[in-house]
């Protein structure tokens, strides 16, 4: 599918991809991970085409299309349905020249064509996909420039997927995906008929979607088979077998040279230590493992405080009187309580976060918390509100205040910043660095209640296992908003469910809500099935015979158009002797053919009732 050879590619003087071959055959489904800035999504782009390689070559097999997420969508008034319809250039292409096709050839290639890439059948597929991420039937019709930036996002994603290509390529696509959304996400690549190659740092999608995996390191990929969790046991086992190599090596080196430093000034050894030092140079030293730099986070403790922490009575909570997005709320917060919010987007979690942290006054009840409690809030939309002028050091200073210099240091070093990165200005810090800086900001005071609002979305996978570590470190409270299944299995240990206007305790675990959430995608799409086919059926109690006998007789005579012109490319084909096309147009002219006595009878019906 898809063959790269001798890639190489630099960037303002420094080598991301140095000579770089790699083959992934058709019907791989590949993970492409490495440490932040390695060069993942620099690959994506010389494979696309979006950028010129320095050197070496990259080839799709013959035939093979290639698609990704766009990011050039319309700002204007289209509907997100046609969107995602028009992102297949040629089914558009062909709707349009059929309004105005006069050659009658032409029109019977067109219609065929049009039956061979399944066109009339794209508006549910593509209803389907839009559903699938949380476009409900009202928001699939609205205009696009009525979403958030969060929402393009999946609006560019089900464009990417209802494409279908040969080689699919995804650049974390569940950035934006709230847990429901992810599950069917997961679904769909594993029923996915190409191949794809994925970018996440999600590992509960990489073990869930793909069979392979490929490594971003030192320059270059090294392949694995197998899913996320295959390839960080069999990788471990070839570090620690390159470490033992190395230190083999070091001591045949070490010992080599001990010899020639005594003998070498020694006339009658004179020529077996020069011999040594031969063998030394040709010796081809296995490099020492050096272990990936994982940022380590390290929360400040929070002295104890009596349960409970907070707790809420009869609240309702909204941003508007009398319309209350989450209603009757009755919870309880305690010193040792690990708490992840489930529900779709939309569904209220960011709002209950936005209560707990006292952004938000309820619109009813009361909310009552410990006297001397502190809270933590973390949200990814705060990035957005850091001073890029600043440094992280003049960031902490200023929240800290009093504090000495070599304190505030300090405990930016328990997040990753050494003095060169904390005297860094904000703005030159890449997505996952800033986040470590808002952790650091948002625990500086050792709070009691840590409010963690989607917080992994620009953290790799390694900063997420950091992460998720430091949290069950940490003796706090935990309320957790997140799409990341792992770090919510092993952070949260209590589910509460935000959905129909409330929250309430979720009395079983992930795996189950899962299980549930399929259910319900399975139920939705039967339906949206049986009241496509009810429309389809159905005809208005009330329509105009007449209108309705005139609108069949010209549906009759646009497919006897069709028949004749495919007759006429049947003719053309039986004498070229091109004995394939003559088989395809004579399934698709059996289909029009049944297309042409539907229609007659469906006139024949209505000519009865004038």
């Amino acid at each position: 599918m898809l063959s790269i050879t001798d890639l190489t590619y630099r960037i303002a003087g420094r080598t991301l991809l140095d000579k770089v071959t790699i083959m992934i055959p058709a019907g791989h489904r590949v993970g492409l991970v490495g440490p932040n800035g390695t060069g993942k999504s620099t690959l994506f782009k010389l494979i696309s085409g979006e950028l010129s390689a320095d050197g070496g070559e990259i080839a799709l097999i013959k035939g093979a299309n290639m698609g990704m997420v766009r990011q050039d969508l319309p700002e204007d008034e289209t509907p997100i349905i046609d969107v995602v319809l028009d992102s297949d250039k040629e089914r558009a292409a062909l709707f349009k020249e059929a309004e105005t096709a006069e050659d009658p050839d032409r029109i019977g290639y067109i219609y065929t064509r049009l039956e061979e890439i399944s066109a009339y059948d794209a508006p549910a597929r593509a209803a389907t996909i839009l559903s699938g991420l949380g476009f409900n039937e009202a928001a699939q019709n609205s205009p696009i420039n009525s979403f958030s930036g969060g929402w393009r996002a999946r609006i560019a994603l089900a464009a990417a997927l209802f494409l279908q290509p040969s080689l699919l390529l995804l650049d974390e696509p569940t950035n934006h995906l709230d847990f429901e959304a992810m599950v069917w996400l997961e679904n769909y690549l594993t029923n996915y008929q190409g191949t794809f190659i994925i970018i996440s740092h999600d590992r509960d999608i990489l073990n869930k979607t793909v069979d392979h995996i490929l490594h971003l390191e030192n320059q270059t990929l090294v392949k694995y088979t197998g899913n996320y969790d295959q390839f960080e046991r069999r990788r471990a086992e070839r570090m620690l077998n390159q470490q033992a190599m190395h230190e083999k090596q070091q001591a045949q080196k070490a010992k080599m040279m001990e010899f020639v430093n005594r003998f070498k000034a020694k006339a009658s050894k004179a020529k077996q230590a020069q011999s040594r030092l031969k063998m030394i140079e040709k010796m081809d030293i296995v490099d020492a493992v050096m272990a990936d730099r994982v940022t380590a986070f390290k929360f400040p403790e929070p002295e104890e405080l009596k349960s409970p922490l907070i707790t809420l009575e009869d609240v309702d909570a909204g941003y508007e009187k009398g319309k209350p997005i989450l209603r009757k709320l009755n919870l309880r917060i305690d010193m040792d309580d690990r708490i992840a919010l489930l529900g779709a987007n939309g569904n209220g979690k960011s709002t209950l976060v936005k209560i707990l942290s006292s952004r938000l006054d309820p619109l009813h009840g009361q909310m009552l918390k410990s006297g001397k409690l502190r809270i933590g809030y973390f949200a990814q939309f705060q990035t957005d509100e850091l001073d890029v002028n600043l440094t992280p050091f003049e960031v902490m200073r200023d929240a800290m205040k009093d504090k000495a210099q070599s304190k505030v240091r300090a405990l930016l070093g328990n997040f990753g910043f050494d003095k060169h990165k904390a005297d860094t200005k904000v703005g030159e810090l890449s997505g996952g660095e800033k986040a470590r800086l808002l952790f650091c900001l948002m625990s500086f005071d050792a709070p009691h209640i840590m409010l963690l609002d989607e917080p992994t979305n620009h953290l790799d996978i390694d900063a997420r296992e950091a992460l998720m570590q430091a949290l069950n470190n940490y003796s706090g409270a935990v309320i957790l908003v997140s799409h990341d299944p792992h770090l919510v299995e092993h952070v949260a240990d209590n589910l509460w469910l935000v959905a129909d206007g409330t929250c309430v305790n979720y009395n079983d675990d992930l795996e189950a809500y899962r299980n549930l959430i399929v259910r319900q995608r399975r139920k939705e799409r039967e339906q949206v099935k049986q009241e496509a086919k009810s429309k389809k059926d159905k005809k208005p109690s009330n329509s105009n015979p007449e209108q309705e006998a005139a609108s069949l007789e010209q549906k009759l005579a646009e497919i006897i158009e069709r028949k004749d012109a495919m007759e006429n490319e049947m003719a053309n084909a039986s004498a070229n002797g091109d004995t394939k096309q003559l088989k395809r147009l004579t399934i698709a002219y059996e289909d029009l053919g049944k297309e042409l006595i539907a229609a007659e009878q469906a006139l024949e019906a209505v000519i009865a009732k004038l």
